[in-house]
């Protein structure tokens, strides 16, 4: 059993590199990515962590793409976590995160929610301060039952309190990954919102610009997705790619390895990654 898309207290999970290490080994997986939020942080931690574990670890991140119409994400597996140019890019994009959050807690504060920097301060792990921290911050303020409250009322996209931030296309991302070293795949597909034709014709024109993989397998796609996804991947040559997006006490209902019980990522991806990056 492996996974190949965890987050850490390095982004907005809630668990440190060396707890998800026992945890994966708790769960009996063969392997693990780490692929937080527009950062390489916790990858020595993961790192350090994994040196007597029998769980292999693979140095990822996972990048914010520009999109318009849902939301897209570009995994990169096997980087370089110390390329230079890597750290640069994803500083600019950790100051446009900045910028944004900053604008956030204004719309908020203007919109009624009393709400101070050092509240959403208070709920970040290690590293990048994102909106599911807002959404915490608004729950424990009691202005909101839950984070899904927070962002269908207030953060999600088109809502009051959201704003926009600075992202690079996902040409730029493919194109990043790959100098850092790494292969880069299309997370979760089916949160861009295209029509199928559309939406095929976007992977085919990545996949030709250097894309390496799709995530067929992943916690919520429904196995008609699956299946054409895959026969997507497989006409085009992209690796067939998975994993949970686990959150830990975030996503509580999702596990590790397995997602909502019903996911299993074949070995076979892990061994195409790291043929890709021979």
């Amino acid at each position: 059993m492996i996974d190949l898309h965890v987050h850490s207290i390095y982004s907005d999970g809630t668990n440190t590199p060396a707890e998800l290490i026992a945890m994966a080994e708790g769960r009996g997986l063969k392997a693990m990515a780490l692929t937080d939020h527009d950062t390489v942080g916790g990858v020595d931690p993961l790192l350090e962590a994994a040196k007597n574990s029998s769980v292999e670890v693979v140095p990822g991140i996972e990048l914010s793409a520009e999109c318009a119409r849902g939301t897209m994400h570009i995994l990169g597996y096997y980087i370089d976590h110390a390329c230079g140019e890597l750290l640069e890019k994803i500083d600019k994009v950790r100051e446009g995160r900045t910028e944004r959050n900053f604008e956030i807690l204004k719309k908020l504060n203007k919109l009624g929610y009393r709400l101070m920097w050092s509240d959403v301060e208070n709920e970040v792990g290690a590293d990048v301060v994102g909106r599911p921290h807002f959404a915490e911050a608004l729950v424990k303020r009691g202005h909101v039952k839950n984070r899904k409250a927070a962002f269908d009322l207030l953060l999600g996209k088109g809502r009051p309190a959201y704003v926009e931030r600075y992202r690079y296309t996902a040409r730029e991302c493919i194109e990043l990954i790959k100098k850092a070293g790494g292969v880069s795949v299309l997370a979760h597909p089916a949160t861009v919102y295209l029509p199928e034709d559309q939406m095929k014709g976007l992977i085919t024109g990545l996949a030709e610009r250097g894309l390496g993989g799709l995530e067929v397998y992943y916690a919520e796609h429904h196995p008609e997705n699956i299946a054409r996804f895959k026969n997507w991947a497989d006409e085009l040559g992209l690796i067939c790619t998975g994993g949970t997006d686990f959150h830990g006490a975030n996503t509580p209902d999702l596990r590790l390895g397995t997602g909502f019980g019903q996911l299993r990522v074949p070995d076979e991806a892990l061994e195409s990654l790291k043929a890709a990056v021979r």
